[in-house]
């Protein structure tokens, strides 16, 4: 389906794409083929794919057969400067979150949502349709035309489901930097995701070793001059406990145990460590069992790192303050008395924002016939959407502009992804 799009775009089905197609107005047209035909004349052409190898080769053959434009010549054919992205070598790059308010006088384009049922093991062929859909529309067409999808995972790459560029003369290129590290977005959730495991277990450890008072000295520490100091992120736990105060010393003693003290109950921790590798010996373990945790063990195990909830943030959020949010209302485990426990009540809900700040733009690629695609985000379906990120369609859909279109896959199947 396909519909206009707008600031903040939902996905849904609506009018036929044939219907959209016949819209563009003329004046926008005539804008596109212009910077076409500059574009060109710079060294950036769109390759129309017309003599096809039969039997078709190997995925990986037809991939490595191609020779990409540069990914800066790709951003200037959509009207991007180089304020607008970030190089990542000569084939991706990272777009900047503003180009949605500097773009967004050309209007937005159509909305076509690619959808498909629930999967089998080896896939349904979403990814290579969304991107040979922009292929025709782009290269064929001579539509401005963006396709959004999902970040491929390693851990399936390397799996028997494989990698997630599109497959056959439907790729996206080069295929190998899409479906292996890309430009660290994944490896960054890791760091954020285990930072805030590493907390869990810290935390828990110290306040089954000293006194709440104890406790509390090290979190509010004695300044130079004699006085404690609350840092700003404990705030919101003082917020969460109704203490309307900003000096430690003015806490009582209640006060002051109920803050220091989350209380965590050890057999109520979801959350995991992540990898972004299939290795079945981590998914049930035994944390805590060097010496010094003196004892402290407990059972746990690891998920792969796209099934981590940050991952699912990623997805949904439009903003760094969106973000910040919800990463700190993330619920890492419950307490002793029925209480969720958040990022935030562990003062992680910052940390985690900065780790994950230059994650949040999309990442520019281009497919074998050389139309841009954004590649962004793509949560696992059994903790979330599935989905590729609400920012990738919003700057898409600037980057198109009035009369183009945005081809977003929609995640897993149409069940959750639609």
């Amino acid at each position: 389906g396909a519909r206009r799009g707008g600031a903040a775009p939902r996905r849904g089905a609506a009018a036929p794409v044939r219907a959209a197609v016949s819209e563009p107005t003329e004046t926008k047209q005539a804008g596109y083929l212009q910077r076409k035909k500059e574009q060109d004349a710079k060294g950036f052409t769109r390759k129309k794919l017309s003599k096809l190898a039969s039997p078709t080769p190997s995925d990986i053959a037809i991939a490595q057969a191609c020779v990409p434009n540069k990914i800066k010549f790709v951003a200037e054919a959509y009207g991007l400067t180089e304020d607008d992205y970030e190089l990542y070598g000569k084939y991706k790059a990272k777009i900047n979150l503003d180009v949605r308010d500097s773009l967004k006088h050309r209007g937005a384009g159509y909305y076509v949502v690619v959808a498909g049922i629930t999967p089998t093991p080896l896939g349904e062929g979403k990814s290579t349709t969304t991107i040979g859909l922009c292929q025709a529309l782009g290269a064929h067409m001579d539509k401005e035309v963006v396709a959004c999808i999902r970040q491929p995972s390693m851990g399936p790459t390397f799996g028997i489901k494989g990698g997630a560029a599109g497959g056959g003369y439907s790729q996206v290129v080069p295929m190998e930097e899409m479906n292996l590290h890309l430009t660290g977005d994944i490896h960054a959730i890791g760091a954020a995701n285990n930072l805030l495991a590493a907390a869990i277990d810290t935390r828990v450890f110290h306040e089954k070793t000293q006194s709440a008072e104890a406790l509390f000295r090290r979190l509010c520490p004695t300044k130079k001059d004699g006085t404690q100091f609350f840092a700003g992120s404990m705030f919101r736990r003082l917020k969460k406990l109704g203490i309307d105060k900003t000096d430690p010393s003015e806490l009582t003693e209640e006060e002051r145990a109920a803050f220091a003290k989350l209380n965590i109950d050890d057999d109520k921790i979801t959350w995991r460590r992540v990898l972004d590798v299939n290795d079945r010996f981590l998914r049930g373990i035994t944390v805590g069992q060097n010496a010094t945790e003196k004892g402290h063990s407990r059972e746990t195990g690891f998920d792969i790192t796209v099934a981590s909830e940050i991952m699912a943030c990623l997805a949904m959020t439009t903003s760094l303050a969106d973000m910040r949010e919800r990463l700190g209302a993330m619920v890492v485990a419950t307490d002793t008395s029925g209480d969720p426990v958040t990022a935030d009540d562990l003062g992680l809900g910052g940390a985690l924002t900065v780790l994950m700040q230059d994650s949040m733009r999309p990442t520019l690629m281009q497919t074998l016939e050389g139309t841009a695609t954004l590649v962004h985000a793509g949560p696992f379906a059994n903790i979330a959407s599935g989905n590729s990120s609400v920012i990738a369609d919003q700057v898409g859909l600037v980057m198109v502009g009035d009369g183009g279109f945005v081809i977003t896959e929609a995640g897993v199947g149409a069940d959750i992804g639609l």
